[in-house]
């Protein structure tokens, strides 16, 4: 079929968001969930619910562009391959380096590693994988031997015993914490184990609020009283394990007691008793765990820790017990079968796998294997920005943002003499940067195959004709090769090829490994196209039954048979490391950094959908009350955090007690396209796991001051417009929040301005409805042409709250203003109707006051506001906090009772 054709309305496929890997039924004009595949059974979070809402033209790229000019696919190429060949003819191969993603599809990736790796020749292929689940890997492998998740899902919903370590799964994993939450039952506990109390939190019956980065304390010491206690599996650790008598003796070196463990954790000696004793007493123990483990200078060892445990227990691989690694991106792990980490050959071979070199050359046709691993992300891109890397070609990522000390990645940029970007989004932080930009496929164009965390095959179907020149990946490397004269081993003609030849590569590497080796899917390696468009989702391994069904595996390990050469899982000693930057008087702030609940990444998909942006508007800052208290800030106010580098974050204080003091917290999300100082990597240090390579992205240091201003404002205009901030403010904050109809601003600053001077800039022209009044400090102002509302502008006194936009925002969306809208326009609402207050819940945008309202009306339970106005029935993520305006009101009752 050609690309262009278009495929039928409505087809099966998968979300592109997290590594749960929920399937969607989609088409063009909605998305719903699968109620057939087995990640999801027909939920869908908020973010998969608002994906259509994502399918739009704005800003998409859509034909190759070199040195900034349009140019047709030949120039383009040519460019490229041109580069590439000139790079390794003066400096090498190892010159040429790839920096890929979790968003890409496994045969993307797998086109991507044998370019480099087998043809190149270079080493340098690395992922933002790295940035979230290597540490995890590296734990994997040291102790099964493969990276290897050895659960299923199931087992969250059999566990008697549930811990989330480090995962605040409410927010960045919602259907699987909807899955946890269902699975409440009478007897079942859950413990979580964060130095925030998160809306995951709401499901604990143990929150541990530890000091930050004193992760592996906590395990040593639940091995160490596992040991004393006499609770560890004798049995299952003689026939099945080694080194627990060496992995005991590490953790009694920084864990003795409980008494040390509570004293170093920061915990009451009593919550650590209770936590030890029901890990001990439940057999069905699950630990979940994600980038508060991974994302750490010693997260593979924080890894290990909780493995440790569930080795020494006999807890891998049986139904509802065993540890788990929550995955960050839809399709981290597949990337990981076909090689995508630099330290890995593809099929779950490494370098030094004995015979892996030979026989990837042999398989692949290649002579240029690498003799060893390349650079990992953090020290790729400083051999960029040393000038060591001629030709970097990014795909479907945004390091720009998302790497430790933004500014010095944007330096390395734009140092390196060519820079290649796929992707589907014309204007990142890393493509104004870019020498050429290629136009890749996005979700809804796409076709191929995802692998999410409980290691389930599911395929991504196309739904949409491809737009302009735009391309699929595996296509746009496939054209490279064929310019560089490779064609012969990348004829694909679709990605049913490539997977065939990934399947087939697995049972090679299987066979090879002498049966130790647990990725093969061999099984799948015949598959037809048709049968390839039809594949069901399935569990790796896969095996082909005696009747010709293509079988799954569930859970891994069962036997107590792992992946390593003698069969024996390893539990392996760890030593306790300090996070890598610690405060000082100049920076006394640790500062953790996350996903929140409604936003994705560096929001290039996410924020095109408006109310996905109600919920958390602008970047921000949550802090302790004794700290606001101690710096003189208040709820609303504008914070600066300036970290080791000099760097800044600004955003809106948030005062919460679900803070440790000495400890702030601030969104990953927001980036230059979106905010003036919105980028929580600047605030971080490339400081790295030596082992996974890893760099601490949840742990840095600042200092946070109020930042002063004289006046606060919100500019709406109409999209499109060719404008930004700090044009008409410089130096002043601000944040871009799109809006359905419109465009606006969150603005602040400190310097005095004669509005009714420099409005027209503000505006876009001379406005036609004002109202100034100096002496309070307001100002507002609205353009209107031919009856259309052009542009409006909202200014207040710091101390003030500005109105509810969304009135306003539908005025953007009239052909022409009613007589009643004009008269309002100043006032940014209709005088009849409500003003619904920061919003809730997102699914239904219901906002604090509209829940306030309802309250009041005696609907005091979740289940009944759930029955009023639909809040908190569909995802569950906003159900937290529905709890917390329940409580709220309920102690405003009894004040005024009193």
């Amino acid at each position: 079929m050609d690309s262009r054709t278009q495929p039928p309305t409505s087809v099966r496929t998968t979300c592109p968001y997290c590594g749960v890997g929920c399937g969607v039924s989609a088409s063009a004009d909605g998305v719903s969930p699968d109620s057939a595949h087995p990640a999801n059974q027909g939920r869908l979070c908020v973010k998969g619910s608002a994906l259509q809402e994502t399918l739009v033209p704005s800003g998409r790229l859509l034909h190759p562009r070199v040195n900034g000019q349009d140019q047709d696919w030949p120039e383009a190429l040519a460019a490229a391959s041109g580069a590439i060949r000139q790079a390794i003819a003066e400096h090498g191969p190892g010159s040429v380096a790839f920096y890929l993603s979790g968003q890409l599809l496994t045969e993307d990736y797998y086109v991507a590693n044998k370019l480099a790796k087998g043809f190149i020749g270079t080493p340098h292929v690395d992922t933002n994988s790295r940035l979230c689940m290597s540490s995890a890997v590296a734990a994997h492998k040291r102790a099964f031997g493969e990276d290897v998740v050895p659960g299923c899902y199931e087992d969250v919903e059999l566990a008697d015993l549930l811990v989330l370590s480090g995962s605040n799964a409410a927010w960045a994993h919602p259907v699987l914490y909807q899955r946890m939450k269902a699975a409440g039952r009478a007897g079942r506990r859950v413990v979580v184990i964060d130095p925030r109390r998160t809306a995951t939190a709401e499901l604990a019956d143990l929150h541990l609020k530890l000091k930050p980065g004193t992760d592996s304390v906590l395990f040593n010491g639940l091995l160490v009283w596992l040991s004393d206690q006499d609770a560890v599996d004798r049995a299952y650790l003689a026939n099945h394990c080694q080194g627990f008598e060496q992995a005991l003796a590490a953790a009694r070196q920084s864990a003795p007691d409980l008494a040390a463990v509570a004293r170093h954790c920061d915990l009451p000696v009593d919550e650590v008793a209770t936590f030890y004793r029901w890990f001990a007493d439940t057999a069905r123990t699950v630990t979940g765990f994600s980038q508060g483990i991974n994302q750490s200078v010693a997260g593979t060892d924080k890894c290990n820790a909780i493995i440790n445990c569930h080795l020494a227990t006999g807890r891998v691989g049986q139904p509802g017990a065993g540890p788990f690694s929550l995955t960050g991106q839809p399709n981290a792990m597949g990337g990981r079968e076909v090689g995508g980490l630099a330290n890995t050959l593809a099929a779950h071979m490494d370098y030094d796998t004995p015979g892996a070199r030979v026989r990837l050359a042999e398989f692949w046709g290649a002579d240029r294997i690498p003799t060893g691993p390349g650079l990992k992300a953090v020290d790729l891109f400083d051999a960029v920005h040393r000038g060591e890397i001629k030709v970097l070609w990014i795909m479907g990522t945004n390091p720009a943002v998302s790497l430790p000390q933004a500014a010095r990645v944007q330096d390395a940029l734009a140092r390196c003499p060519t820079v290649i970007v796929s992707d589907c989004v014309a204007e990142t932080d890393t493509t104004v940067h870019a020498n050429i930009l290629l136009p890749a496929a996005g979700w809804g164009e796409k076709d191929g195959t995802v692998t999410n965390s409980e290691r389930c095959i599911s395929r991504q179907r196309s739904f949409l004709p491809l737009p302009g020149e735009v391309k699929p990946d595996w296509w746009i490397l496939s054209a490279v090769a064929r310019e560089l004269g490779y064609g012969k081993a990348f004829g694909y003609q679709g990605p049913a090829d490539i997977f065939r030849e990934h399947a087939a590569l697995s049972g090679v590497a299987a066979r090879a490994s002498g049966g130790h080796q647990r990725f093969d899917i061999s099984a799948l390696s015949a598959l037809s196209n048709a049968r390839y468009q039809q594949l069901e989702p399935v569990q790796w391994p896969v095996f082909q039954g005696p009747t010709g069904r293509l079988d799954g595996t569930r859970r891994l390990f069962s036997d107590g048979r792992f992946a390593t050469a003698d069969g024996r899982g390893r539990l392996i000693p760890v030593h306790t490391t300090a996070p890598g930057q610690q405060p000082t008087a100049a920076q006394p702030l640790v500062v953790n950094a996350g996903r929140i609940r409604d936003q994705w990444h560096t929001m290039t998909r996410t924020a095109l959908a408006p109310r996905l942006l109600s919920h958390r508007p602008e970047p921000f800052i949550e802090v302790h009350p004794d700290d606001a208290c101690a710096l003189n800030l208040a709820e609303g106010d504008l914070g600066r955090l300036t970290g080791a580098s000099g760097e800044a974050f600004v955003g809106r204080v948030r005062v919460t007690g679900d803070q440790r003091p000495g400890e702030v917290f601030v969104p990953i999300h927001w980036n230059d396209r979106y905010a003036s100082r919105g980028k929580a990597t600047a605030l971080m240090q490339p400081v790295t796991d030596p082992v996974s390579g890893q760099p601490e992205g949840k742990h840095g240091v600042a200092s946070l001051v109020p930042v002063a201003c004289r006046w606060q404002a919100r500019l709406l205009r109409r999209p499109g417009a060719d404008w930004q901030p700090d044009r008409a403010s410089p130096g002043g904050y601000w944040s871009r929040q799109p809006l359905s109809h419109s465009d606006s601003w969150w603005l602040a600053g400190q310097q005095p301005v004669d509005w009714a001077r420099e409005a027209d800039a503000w505006l876009g022209g001379a406005p036609q409805v004002l109202m100034d009044d100096p002496a309070s400090g307001r100002f507002r102002a609205a353009r209107i042409r031919d009856g259309r509302l052009l542009a409006v502008l909202l200014v207040e006194p710091v101390a003030s709250e500005l109105p509810d936009l969304a009135w306003l925002d539908q005025c953007f969306g009239a052909e022409r203003l009613s007589k009643e809208q004009r008269h309002c326009l100043l006032a940014a609402r209709a005088v009849d109707t409500e003003d619904v207050g920061a919003l809730v819940c997102s699914c239904f945008q219901v906002g604090e006051h509209q829940i306030a309202s309802a309250i009041r009306a005696g609907h005091t339970s979740v289940e009944a506001l759930g029955r009023s106005l639909k809040c908190g029935s569909n995802c569950g993520s906003c159900i937290p906090e529905l709890r917390g305006l329940l409580a709220q009101h309920a102690v405003s009752a009894a004040e005024v009772a009193s």
